[in-house]
């Protein structure tokens, strides 16, 4: 009786199901955005300001680098790793069945590193966030792969532009919560009996590792584990490579699923890159505080909310082509705009508050559409793990492209201006190669 009421429950398609998966998106947000983008960017772009420096740059690794640069070509290198692990990783786990036991792997790292950047004080401990950013990256990202290849286990075709949507909706929602309290903490740090204001945002790093890991155990309860019942057998390793090679042979009897992966990359530059970067930009190159920039990331994560529902509702009515299509063309006007942008002027705080309004609007719009529009388009198969590595793998390695042409273009021009002009030619390509992709019975 017990058995069978819990199979009853993890029914795929059933909102148990759906909203347990979801909820995911809750536990790991609050990294994506407190750590990735908002609170951990200013405290590290802040307190390298301080830092002894040789023509305004700091040594590191016997090298002397822009902090900037330095930073961005850190993440540039975790994803760089994530690229290259997460295929043999999400092979293995098609193979074996084990999903879960790697999503649980991965946002422990991710978890645990996080927490460790408390440990961030000076130039001496500088090591300490440039490691453990390179290890919460791995961890977070990685765990995404086996989330991600979870949705068409979860949900059915017709389901899963909502479900998608309501991931993103949930992850924003909780990250809001986090960030407004971290915003409070960083602002008013002798409400908490903080008396020194450098500790309290090192304090919202812990809060996130527990967070993160914390509320990911309600997921862990309700997915299901190797609905397939694959057994592993001894050379399973060695079977996720070949797994992965005919998959990779595959896609090309699936053009229009290739031609979305092309413009997938693309617009994967500009987004992942203007979300990893906007927080340093509004630092660096605007010169606004960071109450100011705090407060324009939460304003994107709210429309975010909104727009996620809205384009989820839009998607349904003129299809996940022209919708995604809008978002991107969206995003290439912001880009261009940001290029005008000058400390000088006057207002330009509200400019960057209008500026992130917008973004945020087609934030969680392309995020969700793009994520549903993939998997609408996998053909019948159980190696969704397998097929959603090759999506984690193109953004990855578009993020690592994003980053390295941000970091190169500051190191030659001494400005992010240029860098994100350059962004917007790739929102222009992603349109134009998605343009070329003709409707499917799931995706119109």
């Amino acid at each position: 009786m017990s058995s069978f009421f819990i199979m009853a429950v993890l029914e795929r398609g059933s909102k148990k199901l759906t909203n347990a998966w979801a909820f995911y998106d809750w536990a790991n947000s609050v990294y994506s955005l407190v750590i990735s983008t908002a609170v951990f960017p200013i405290y590290y772009s802040s307190l390298t300001d301080s830092f002894d420096k040789i023509d305004d740059k700091i040594s590191f690794l016997g090298t002397l680098w822009d902090p900037t640069t330095l930073y961005d070509y850190t993440l540039s290198f975790s994803f760089l790793i994530v690229a290259f692990i997460s295929p043999i990783l999400s092979g293995i786990a098609d193979y074996t069945g084990n999903k879960l036991k790697f999503l649980k792997f991965f946002c422990l790292l991710g978890s645990l590193s996080v927490m460790s950047l408390f440990f961030f004080t000076g130039q001496d401990t500088l090591w300490v966030a440039l490691t453990f950013t390179v290890t919460a990256s791995i961890g977070f990202w990685g765990s995404i792969v086996f989330y991600n290849a979870y949705l068409p286990e979860v949900a059915f075709p017709e389901q899963q532009d909502n479900v998608s949507a309501k991931g993103f909706i949930f992850g924003y929602t909780g990250s809001i919560i986090l960030l407004l309290f971290s915003l409070i903490m960083v602002e008013k740090p002798e409400l908490f009996g903080i008396e020194d204001p450098a500790l309290a945002p090192r304090i919202t790093f812990l809060l996130v590792g527990i967070w993160w890991l914390g509320f990911a155990q309600v997921t862990y309860r309700k997915l299901p584990n190797n609905v397939f019942n694959r057994k592993p057998e001894k050379d399973f390793i060695w079977k996720g490579f070949r797994e992965l090679k005919k998959v990779a042979s595959e896609l090309s009897h699936h053009p229009e699923l290739k031609i979305f992966l092309i413009s997938f990359f693309f617009f994967s530059v500009g987004v992942q890159t203007i979300v990893l970067m906007a927080g340093i930009f509004g630092s660096k190159e605007l010169g606004l505080p960071t109450t100011n920039l705090i407060m324009t990331i939460l304003l994107v994560q709210i429309v975010a909310i909104v727009g996620a529902f809205v384009f989820s509702r839009l998607s349904n009515k003129i299809g996940n082509l022209k919708a995604l299509k809008l978002t991107l063309a969206i995003w290439g006007i912001v880009c261009f705009v940001a290029f005008m942008l000058d400390k000088t002027q006057e207002n330009i705080d509200i400019y960057f508050y209008t500026l992130g309004g917008l973004l945020g609007f087609v934030l969680g719009a392309t995020q969700s559409l793009s994520r549903s529009t993939y998997s609408k388009l996998l053909p019948e198969t159980h190696d969704h793990a397998t097929y959603f590595s090759f999506y984690d793998v193109t953004e990855k390695i578009a993020i690592v492209l994003g980053m390295f042409v941000f970091g190169l273009l500051i190191s030659l021009t001494g400005s992010m201006q240029w860098s994100v002009l350059c962004l917007a030619i790739f929102f222009v390509v992603a349109l134009l190669v998605l343009s070329k992709m003709k409707a499917t019975k799931y995706v119109k």
